[in-house]
């Protein structure tokens, strides 16, 4: 990492400003430096360090004598001169409860270092002129000391990072988080692949706190829906838009974020499985997708969905069709327990969808032939898989291998969603008219337990009949 790449912009570039910044005469930067008093930040110790220390201590374990590096991240330019917000690494967090950008753990020799950019220095310009990183344009930085305290590890400044990175030691690295980091560290393939591999598996079972940051993100996702709910009035009057814009208010009001772009998907939006434009109506006796998820504090994040009859009750159609969806998801959930196939729930799902789909006359052979994986003509109209992994990412442990994931046995502490659908779309010829524009998704988020598996998003209903009770007590 040459100096130009540390992250002490100044030290090479001086702070990062724009063209329509106003010139600094050096009076007016000499005078900003003095005058100012120190204030301490309110860090208390992080609940998640015992925890995380725990985590690092596993992974050194399984790579003895190497040098470990996982990296929080940097800014992304959303548009010309403007970052998105930031948000850090799932593992890097994982490992350390860290959230702060331009930071790298490093694990060597089973102690662990945090590297971190801490706050602007009074003695440069930095503070009061950097956009990216000054305190007065974007809020004071914690110091080394409050980063330490906080989560229990070792903090040193970012500045030291090129000169333990720069010898040859043996050393893995998280690739693809900072463009600096894997400049500074050769590129082994393998190696490096099999590290992603093994972050990704470390956190395929949730420990306790996991587990409770789950359902605390299940929870703030119920007040979303139900926020979206009681704004009815609103709702109808502008649109998908409203629900999307009333979810995001919630899940910042008691989370992070969002944890993906919510799906508003009115009429036959809901056949769109990833509709994000939520720019449509929302037209009384239609029914609206939502798919929604709130992103804890902690980054931890939630994904369920809802399918609602905009107008409170649910049309005959409308009902039989929801409550094929339902029994299919029930079935998938009462598939889920430690030791069955990671698919067993898809399997469960997908045998009550194709079923339904053949009485009602759509399958083009039977359905035992439509189930057949070499078939699976029923996929026409249900589209994805019925689970994914759910934890810091919303489809979390990405890099996983196939044989401890999809391809694997489930076990209990892993937290995964159950989520059939039936997608009828509106120019699918092969299906009655009545149906065209159809689209119904069901999903909750499930943790293995000893027995089966427990519904961290059960206090939204999905009874037809308490859907109604429901949607009727909200918008009063």
């Amino acid at each position: 990492m040459s100096d130009q790449d540390t992250n002490t912009p100044e030290a090479a570039h001086g702070p990062k400003v724009e063209s329509h910044d106003q010139p600094v005469p050096e009076k007016y930067a000499a005078f900003m430096r003095t005058g100012w008093g120190d204030r301490d930040l309110d860090l208390p110790p992080h609940p998640v360090v015992p925890y995380a220390a725990a985590r690092r201590a596993r992974l050194a374990e399984l790579f003895p004598g190497e040098r470990l590096v996982v990296p929080s991240g940097g800014f992304k330019v959303r548009a010309n001169d403007t970052d998105y917000r930031f948000r850090s690494d799932s593992a890097h967090t994982h490992l350390t409860g860290n959230q702060t950008s331009d930071a790298v753990l490093v694990i060597e020799g089973g102690e662990s270092t945090l590297y971190a950019r801490p706050r602007s220095s009074r003695e440069t310009d930095e503070f009061f002129r950097d956009r990216q990183y000054g305190e007065l344009w974007v809020g004071r930085r914690p110091s080394l000391g409050e980063i330490s305290a906080s989560l229990g590890i070792t903090t040193r400044h970012i500045d030291e990072l090129p000169a333990v990175l720069g010898d040859n030691a043996k050393t893995r690295v998280l690739r693809g988080v900072d463009a600096r980091v894997d400049r500074e560290v050769a590129r082994d393939e393998a190696r490096d692949t099999d590290f992603a591999r093994v972050l990704s598996e470390l956190r395929l079972v949730k420990d306790e706190w996991e587990l409770a940051e789950l359902q605390n993100a299940c929870d703030i996702t119920t007040l979303g829906f139900e926020d979206s709910i009681a704004e009815w009035d609103r709702v109808l009057e502008f649109g998908e838009r409203w629900i999307e814009g009333t979810f995001f208010r919630r899940a910042r009001a008691l989370g992070n974020d969002i944890g993906y772009d919510s799906i508003v998907g009115g009429g036959r939006h809901a056949t769109t499985l990833h509709w994000i434009d939520n720019s449509g109506p929302i037209v009384p006796g239609e029914l609206m997708l939502l798919d929604m998820g709130a992103e804890a504090s902690s980054l931890y994040t939630a994904d369920v969905t809802r399918t609602l009859p905009i107008n409170g009750s649910f049309s005959g159609l409308q009902r039989e069709l929801y409550s094929v969806v339902l029994e299919a998801q029930q079935a998938g959930i009462d598939a889920v327990k430690p030791g069955v196939h990671f698919r067993a729930p898809h399997h469960a799902a997908m045998n009550v969808l194709a079923h339904a789909l053949g009485d009602l006359g759509l399958l083009p052979c039977s359905v035992e032939e439509a189930l057949d994986e070499d078939n699976k003509v029923y996929t026409r109209w249900t589209l994805h898989s019925t689970s994914h992994m759910l934890g810091l990412d919303v489809h979390d442990c990405g890099a996983a291998s196939p044989e401890s994931s999809v391809d694997g046995p489930l076990a209990e502490g892993m937290v995964l969603t159950v989520e059939p659908g039936l997608y009828f779309q509106p120019d699918d010829l092969l299906v009655p008219e009545e149906l065209r524009g159809i689209g119904i998704r069901i999903e909750d988020d499930v943790v293995v337990t000893a027995n089966g598996c427990r519904n961290l998003s059960e206090a939204l209903p999905r009874d037809p009949d308490a859907i109604e009770e429901w949607m009727g007590r909200l918008r009063g």
